[in-house]
C-alpha cells in the first residue's frame, strides 16, 4: 500500500491532511478528537497578545452559499482570532502535543507589527513544544481593520520584514499564510521568501459579502440590523486557490518554496489536485465544518486508492507533477483540433446542449423533431460548453488526427500556422510566436 506519512519543512505526521487554522482548531476538546479521527496535523486558531480581549460577536458568523440541493458551496465567516486568554491555549497546546507527539502541530499567530510583541510570543509558542507557527496574514475582516492580517499580507515589504523577525527570534519552522485580496501572488510569497520562510500556505480566506437579506436590506450574517464583510471559503474558492498555488510553484523566484495548499479541499481527489500542482500537504476547514471530523478517513482511503492505482509509493512522488503543464495562453497549440461527439444510447434528448448552444455559442448542435441531437461538424469550436452542461455525460471532446480536414476552417489538422496572422503574435514576428516557456 501506499505510504501517506508526510514530511513537511521537517514537520513529520502520519498523512497529508491537515486542519487549517479556524473554529474546529480553537481548543484543546476539539484538536484531540481531531486526532483520534485520524488528522495527520492540525493549525491551532490564530492566537493573539494577551491586552484588550477579542470580543466576537453574540450572534451568526456565517452566512452561506448553496447549491440547488442545498449542498454547502461556500462560507463567509466574521469571527476573529480566538477569544480565548493566551495563557489557556498555550497551556492545552503543550499538553496535546505532549500527548499526540507523533501529529503536527502549528500554531497560528497574529500580533501587532512591532519586533518585540513577535519577540515575546514566539517565546511562549517554543515552550509549548509546537512543531512549528504559521504567520497569519490573511485575514480579511476585523483583525485586518485593526492593521493586523490581510492589512500585513497585502504589503509585501511587511510579510519580509515580520517574516525576518520570527526567523531571528525562533527556531521553530515558519510558514506564511497568504492572503488571495491581491493582484499577484508571487509578490506576497517572494517577499516570504526573502524573509526567510520555510514555506508558505495558501489561499486564505477571499473578502466577500455572500447575500443580503431583502427584508432588512442588509448583508448577512447580520447584527442587529448591520453586516459586514467577511472571509469566504469552501468549494467555491477551490479553483483560485489551485490557480494561485500553480503560479507560486510555476515561477522561477518561489518553484522551490513549500507550498500547504487550502481553498475547498473537500475529497481525496481535492487534496491529489492541490498536490499535482505543487502543494506538499494540505489544510482542511469547511469540509470539517460541514461534514465533521471524519471526513478525513475517506480522504485517506481514496487518495491511498488512487495512489495504489497510478504505482505511486509516497505523497512526494505526487507533488508538482501537473506543473510544467501549466502555461499561459500564448503557448497553447493552436494545431490541436478536437469536435465534439454524442453518444446516442446515453442521450436522454433534454435538449440543454442544443439550446446553451444555440443560444450562446456557435449553433453546432442540431436537434430533429424527435429531439435528437447531433453536431455539425462545420460550426463546432469545441468550446466544451455542451459536454460542462450535459446531465448524463454523453458528450467528449475527440481529436481529429493529423492531417484530417477541419470542415470548419477548411484547413488539414496540423498544417503550420502562417506566423504572420498567428492571433498570439500582433507584431508579426515568428521568434514571438516561437518562444517556449520558461522551464
Amino acid at each position: 500500500m501506499a505510504n501517506l506519512s508526510s514530511e513537511f519543512i521537517g514537520i513529520k505526521s502520519p498523512n497529508p491532511f491537515w486542519l487549517a487554522s479556524a473554529p474546529p482548531t480553537d481548543k484543546e476538546y476539539n484538536v484531540r478528537r481531531a486526532y483520534e479521527a485520524g488528522w495527520g496535523g492540525v493549525v491551532w486558531k490564530t492566537l493573539g497578545m494577551d491586552g484588550p480581549p477579542v470580543v466576537n460577536v453574540s450572534g451568526p458568523r456565517y452566512g452561506a452559499i448553496y447549491g440547488p440541493d442545498r449542498t454547502l458551496l461556500g462560507l463567509n465567516n466574521i469571527e476573529l482570532i480566538t477569544d480565548r486568554p493566551l495563557e489557556v491555549n498555550l497551556r492545552e497546546i503543550k499538553t496535546v502535543k505532549r500527548d499526540y507527539p507523533d501529529r503536527a502541530l502549528v500554531v497560528s499567530l497574529m500580533v501587532p507589527c512591532d519586533e518585540e510583541s513577535w519577540k515575546f510570543i514566539l517565546r511562549e509558542v517554543e515552550d509549548t513544544g509546537a512543531d512549528g507557527v504559521e504567520l497569519n496574514f490573511g485575514c480579511p475582516h476585523g483583525m485586518a481593520e485593526r492593521g493586523m492580517g490581510a492589512a500585513v499580507g497585502q504589503v509585501p515589504e511587511y510579510i519580509e520584514m515580520v517574516t525576518r523577525w520570527v526567523k531571528t527570534h525562533s527556531r521553530m519552522p515558519c510558514i506564511v499564510k497568504l492572503t488571495p485580496n491581491i493582484t499577484d501572488i508571487r509578490k506576497p510569497a517572494e517577499a516570504a521568501q526573502r524573509g526567510g520562510a520555510d514555506a508558505v500556505s495558501l489561499i486564505n480566506t477571499i473578502n466577500s459579502i455572500t447575500s443580503v437579506d431583502l427584508d432588512l436590506f442588509a448583508p448577512e450574517p447580520t447584527i442587529d440590523g448591520m453586516g459586514t464583510h467577511g472571509g469566504y471559503c469552501g468549494p467555491a474558492v477551490k479553483p483560485i486557490a489551485l490557480n494561485m498555488v500553480a503560479e507560486i510553484a510555476r515561477n522561477a523566484e518561489t518553484r522551490k518554496l513549500p507550498i500547504s495548499g487550502i481553498g475547498g479541499v473537500t475529497t481525496w481527489r481535492d487534496a491529489a489536485e492541490f498536490m499535482a500542482l505543487g502543494a506538499s500537504n494540505v489544510q482542511v476547514c469547511t469540509a470539517v465544518m460541514t461534514y465533521g471530523f471524519r471526513i478525513v478517513e475517506e480522504m485517506i482511503a481514496g487518495l491511498s486508492a488512487f495512489m495504489d492505482q497510478k504505482g505511486f509509493t509516497a505523497t512526494s512522488e505526487l507533488v508538482g507533477l501537473a506543473v510544467p503543464k501549466v502555461t499561459d495562453w500564448q503557448y497553447l497549440n493552436l494545431n490541436y483540433t478536437t469536435k465534439a461527439v454524442i453518444e446516442q444510447e446515453d442521450c436522454i434528448k433534454c435538449g440543454r446542449c442544443h439550446v446553451v448552444c444555440e443560444d450562446t455559442s456557435h449553433q453546432a448542435i442540431a436537434m430533429a423533431a424527435d429531439r435528437t441531437v447531433t453536431v455539425k461538424d462545420e460550426e463546432c469550436v469545441a468550446c466544451n460548453l455542451c459536454v460542462d452542461v450535459c446531465p448524463t455525460g454523453c458528450i467528449s471532446m475527440q481529436e481529429l488526427p493529423v492531417g484530417t480536414l477541419d470542415p470548419r476552417t477548411g484547413r488539414a489538422v496540423g498544417t503550420p500556422l502562417n506566423w504572420t496572422e498567428h492571433p498570439n503574435n500582433p507584431s508579426g514576428s515568428a521568434a514571438a510566436c516561437a518562444r517556449e516557456p520558461a522551464e
